[in-house]
């Protein structure tokens, strides 16, 4: 077991160069994937890990449940630092469980209520709320649909508003809140994940921002809808769900849009800024699991073999 179990604690910050160049130099929808994928697999292995060494510091405690013989000094000794990690493991793996249980049912309240306050409303795939505050988001669930204000409709020209709905489609059609939900759960499960968080909230952004530009066929045009719209939005009621023209990078997104569409590369060049971040994220991804694997696999056998028969 040895430091193998410490390492996916810590792997996770061999996935900060990707987070801010992946959003930079890969197509919005490829580096979507690839940071949500390397954010999900650090965190199981970061939390499965802590889940090891909480079994050892249980273990240690007076009057615990589980078997004498797994408080062995035998057990002990396959943990470096058992004292201390094993004992800091307990409270770190109780606070990751309620942060991501916390997470997980705000979500669902969030799309609770938001589909609630469309009740009455004409079962159409756009929802168009009386209400002066401009915002506008999609809104995932039994039927998806896109919902807007007639504050932000009237902030926006008929072009612009078709902008708008293709952007808000585009995010119901990619599943874009199981991506943003994803890394909401990893960043709460490991603080290193946070960058990887707001790289994919932007990519999501430009994922959306790219499809609506091809439906529409004017980029410029779906950039001005999102410039007018930030100046006046106040973006979607959750993080998990997307807005059309949140509080963040706009700036960013509409320089994107102004300059050319970006390649459909899905994998960039191995020996660029880039290509390398992109192969030291996956090389840290791979480590961290082979290391959780290893430990996880060490103890079950290191248990095993002192649990009384």
């Amino acid at each position: 077991m040895g430091v193998f179990v410490f390492l996916p604690l810590v792997l996770p910050l061999s996935a900060w160069p990707i987070a801010r160049l992946a959003e930079q130099h890969l197509h919005p929808r490829a580096a979507t994937w690839l940071l949500t994928a390397v954010a999900v697999v650090l965190a199981v292995c970061s939390t499965l890990c802590l889940a090891l060494l909480m079994v050892v510091g249980t273990a240690q405690l007076p009057g615990n449940p589980l078997p004498d013989g797994w408080s062995d000094p035998e057990v002990r000794e396959a943990v470096p630092y058992d004292e201390v990690a094993g004992k800091a493991a307990i409270p770190a793996l109780i606070a990751v469980l309620v942060s991501c249980g916390r997470a997980a049912w705000r979500h669902h309240r969030v799309r609770l209520q938001a589909s609630r306050a469309l009740d009455g409303l004409p079962p159409r795939s756009v929802a168009v709320l009386p209400d002066d505050v401009p915002y506008a988001y999609a809104l995932p669930g039994r039927r998806d649909r896109v919902v807007a204000t007639t504050g932000m409709l009237h902030v926006l020209t008929g072009p612009e508003r078709r902008a708008l709905f293709a952007h808000e489609r585009a995010h119901l059609v990619g599943r874009h809140h199981r991506f943003l939900l994803a890394v909401q759960l990893a960043a709460r499960a490991n603080p290193f994940l946070r960058p990887l968080r707001t790289a994919v909230a932007y990519t999501t952004e430009r994922w959306a921002d790219e499809e609506a530009a091809a439906r529409v066929g004017s980029r410029r045009l779906v950039a001005r809808a999102v410039g007018k719209a930030a100046l006046v939005s106040r973006g979607a009621p959750g993080v998990t769900l997307a807005g059309f023209a949140a509080p963040g990078p706009v700036p960013r997104r509409v320089a994107a849009l102004l300059g050319p569409a970006p390649s459909a590369r899905n994998w960039p060049p191995a020996f660029t800024a880039v290509g390398l971040a992109a192969w030291g994220a996956a090389a840290g991804t791979t480590v961290s699991a082979f290391s959780s694997a290893n430990a996880a696999v060490s103890l079950f056998f290191i248990l095993k073999a002192a649990t009384p028969l």
